[in-house]
Order: structure tokens, then C-alpha cells, then sequence
């Protein structure tokens, strides 16, 4: 199931200080595609300003803002650890998570 970008947006803006960032492919121009990367590990996401309006502030993410044919596809992402989405377009695909509460028995 897609995922409206205002929801992620708001788990952005929520969860701003506790994200993490797993990239899993990235453009390369190189090839003129998306390559997969060698460290698909989950980091803590840095905040960046630089292209806010692909950025959304987040060092690693890319997001196209859906003009003319691009598109972001969002949906749900769960583990043992992390929880949060599925970010993919034309330019990569990334993972934004939080790490899950452990439950107190």
C-alpha cells in the first residue's frame, strides 16, 4: 500500500532528532541509473540544507516533489529493529526509519 508524502513528512518532522537512514540505490551518472550501494546499513540521518525541496533536510534522501512523469513510491517498513517506509524513484531508493520501543515486561 503507497503512502501519502505528507505522512512522511510529518514522521519526518515527529521523529526529526531519532532517524535513521538505510541507502539501498542511488543515481549515478556514470551509468544514467540507479546503481546499488555496498553499505545498505542503518545510520543516523544527518540533517543537511542543502536542496531543501529534495532533501527535505535529510543527508542521503532524494525525493522528486512528483513533476511531470517522476514520482515517489512510499510504503510501510518494519524489522526486529527498525519501523518506518520504503522511499523509491527515478533517483534511488532509501529506507527512513526510527528505532522500534522495546516493550517493559
Amino acid at each position: 500500500m503507497l503512502v501519502n508524502k505528507n505522512t512522511l513528512k510529518a514522521f519526518i518532522r515527529k521523529n526529526r532528532d531519532q532517524l535513521f537512514i538505510s541507502t539501498r540505490s542511488k543515481f549515478d551518472g556514470m551509468t544514467d541509473g540507479c546503481e546499488p550501494c555496498t553499505d545498505k546499513s542503518f545510520r543516523i540521518a544527518k540533517e543537511t540544507t542543502r536542496d531543501l525541496r529534495y532533501t527535505l533536510g535529510i543527508e542521503g534522501a532524494y525525493f522528486t516533489n512528483s513533476t511531470g512523469t517522476a514520482r515517489d513510491f512510499i510504503t510501510k517498513y518494519e524489522d526486529n529493529d527498525f519501523i518506518g517506509y520504503n522511499v523509491s524513484n527515478c533517483c534511488g531508493y532509501f529506507i527512513l526509519t526510527i528505532k522500534k520501543q522495546k516493550e517493559v515486561a
